[in-house]
């Protein structure tokens, strides 16, 4: 009985000092329901970001635009700090500076806002995977939902055949849209758009 109880004693021990996992490190990306369906309710998403890796690189730039029946109806769309330094390779790419975002919000101020903004609706996005690696990465800041989400890459392979490639400005270009490239907003409105003229083909 007493080498029993001196076991359960051990056991008890080894859990209490096993490592735990830390909420520090980079969040897991939640499945989120991946779908080709038609919708008329939606937001579109993008981010600009200081690299490719969801939890380690950073949002700079958030664009989100709620469309309801097709219609444009609220947008957020703000600069963001990211507390460490804008490679010279990112502005280039975007013409986001460090001094852009250096008196923005920290991610930390603006996620709940973002998720209280998406309300649930269906998701789309341009190479959503991206979008959606950096969206659930906040998840050690606030919950973030199972949502629904439409890439309009798979789309577009589907209706659009006349292109070399998928890619946002290549499409823009062939579908003749204004288009500010490498803007969360400005690749939002693209995105709308190039939804909707695939919704009408598929």
């Amino acid at each position: 009985m007493e080498k029993r109880d001196a076991r359960q004693i051990l056991e008890q021990k080894m859990k209490e000092t096993r490592p735990q996992w830390s909420r520090k490190q980079p969040a897991r990306p939640k499945r989120y329901k991946s779908s080709m369906q038609k919708v008329e309710n939606y937001i579109v998403l993008d981010f600009e970001t200081t690299g490719l890796r969801a939890g380690s690189d950073k949002i700079i730039q958030i664009g989100a635009v709620r469309y309801l029946n097709h219609e444009r109806k609220d947008t957020m769309y703000l600069m963001i700090n990211p507390q460490c330094s804008i490679s010279s390779t990112i502005t280039r790419i975007t013409g986001i500076t460090n001094k852009d975002v250096q008196d923005a919000p920290v991610i930390e101020e603006v996620a709940h806002e973002l998720i209280a903004f998406i309300d649930g609706l269906p998701i789309i996005a341009h190479n959503a995977p991206f979008d959606m690696g950096f969206l659930y990465a906040l998840e050690e800041i606030t919950p973030i939902p199972e949502y629904t989400v439409i890439d309009t890459v798979k789309l577009a392979r589907r209706a659009i055949t006349q292109t070399p490639n998928h890619k946002l400005t290549t499409l823009t270009a062939f579908l003749k849209l204004e288009h500010d490239a490498h803007d969360a907003l400005g690749d939002c409105l693209a995105t709308a758009a190039i939804y909707q003229y695939c919704y009408d083909r598929i």
